[in-house]
């Protein structure tokens, strides 16, 4: 009997090598979650991770299509809506379900299931994908274009997915977008894939021959220094923290709203850039106030409106944040919390009540307890 092993190495290799498929696009079986954790007492145990046949890449930080084998004994489509599960959680167009012999495609752009002989050739899923998405080739050289290799460190299947997704937005002319991650799934990594694809590529929002000018803005030192001081060190002198003074000869500048913002000493040391300064503004915890109307950091985000600007959240849409979502638009990719947990990129967490005895029984004077008064002003 040919086991789903055998079909792999004999059939389904060959076939996506025959297509035109590397091996540097080929990722076989490709772990891409971590397995949930469960609570079993006081111990945690992980369930199974989830595992594509084959991952099918059309460049190193660009997955297209995903793949699912079974034994030749069983029907091509066997696989058909494993795989169709995983790709909808990839964020992919493409995928397969192959016994070896038979291959069947269900296309996510037309909804259709197709039995095809062979596999389609990379260039072709591209020219299929980046038609259905507008993905011109000017596009397409900063979109496809590797993220900033960090040691030990590549990107998780929805940062991938994230990263790719803002990038395309913004070479499409969409200056107002939001990104809605779960706290603890690396959003400052993915604002830095962002920040150092375009910059690496010199994007920039007036189309010149330079490196793009962009505003790295939250609203705690911490959220600030720690990413420029660690993820962002690759960029080297490029970087800037702005403090106290208006410094213009960088490319990537690091602030807190409250370091730029106006108050009751200053006028605020932003009016200092002029409006079209910026071609990028990241505004990472934003939904802390920032697009708030009444807010002074809002007065930030519009003196700079020629700028393109990202919101970064790990707050869905709720009633106290509804001008966040507002002034970004709706979110053009979510990672929510529960999805992290099943994922098992996220710890789950039980919630414990708890009751203080001063509340549950009220509060009694101990014996020989002093009263002591403060009588100010008498």
């Amino acid at each position: 009997m040919i086991t789903e092993a055998d079909t792999c190495r004999k059939y389904v290799l060959p076939k996506l090598y025959s297509a035109g498929w590397s091996d540097d696009q080929i990722s076989e079986q490709k772990i891409f979650t971590d397995g949930r954790i469960i609570l079993a007492g006081d111990k945690g145990i992980r369930k199974k991770q989830k595992r594509a046949d084959y991952l099918l890449k059309y460049r190193r930080d660009f997955s297209i299509a995903v793949v699912e084998a079974k034994s030749a004994y069983k029907n091509a489509a066997d696989g058909l809506q494993q795989a169709k599960e995983y790709a909808e959680i990839l964020g992919l167009k493409f995928a397969y379900s192959t016994n070896g012999k038979g291959i069947v495609e269900h296309d996510f752009i037309t909804g259709k299931d197709t039995d095809l002989e062979s596999f389609p050739a990379p260039e072709e899923l591209w020219m299929r994908l980046s038609q259905s998405e507008d993905i011109t080739p000017k596009i397409a050289q900063t979109l496809l274009a590797p993220c900033s290799t960090l040691p030990g460190k590549t990107p998780r299947y929805y940062q991938e997915i994230a990263i790719n997704r803002t990038i395309k937005a913004v070479l499409q002319g969409k200056k107002r977008i939001l990104l809605t991650l779960a706290t603890g799934t690396g959003k400052t990594y993915i604002a830095f894939q962002i920040i150092w694809k375009l910059w690496d590529t010199r994007w920039n929002r007036t189309c010149e021959h330079r490196r793009p000018k962009v505003l790295y803005l939250a609203d705690r030192n911490i959220l600030v220094d720690d990413p420029k001081d660690k993820t962002f060190a690759s960029m080297g002198d490029a970087r800037i923290k702005i403090e106290g003074e208006a410094i213009k000869s960088r490319e990537i500048y690091f602030s807190t709203y409250q370091a730029i913002a106006k108050d009751e000493r200053r006028p605020g040391l932003y009016k200092q850039y002029t409006r079209d300064f910026f071609d990028l503004i990241v505004v990472d915890e934003c939904h802390r106030g920032s697009a708030k109307d009444e807010s002074n950091w809002r007065e930030i985000l519009e003196y700079f409106e020629p700028a393109y600007q990202i919101g970064m959240t790990a707050t869905p849409l709720r009633k106290d944040n509804r001008d966040t979502y507002r002034y970004f638009g709706n979110p053009i990719y979510t990672y929510s919390l529960k999805q992290g947990i099943e994922d098992g990129f996220l710890a789950p967490y039980r919630v414990h009540r708890i009751v203080p005895s001063i509340d549950a029984t009220g509060w009694r004077p101990i014996k020989d307890m002093q009263e002591y008064r403060s009588f100010q002003g008498h």
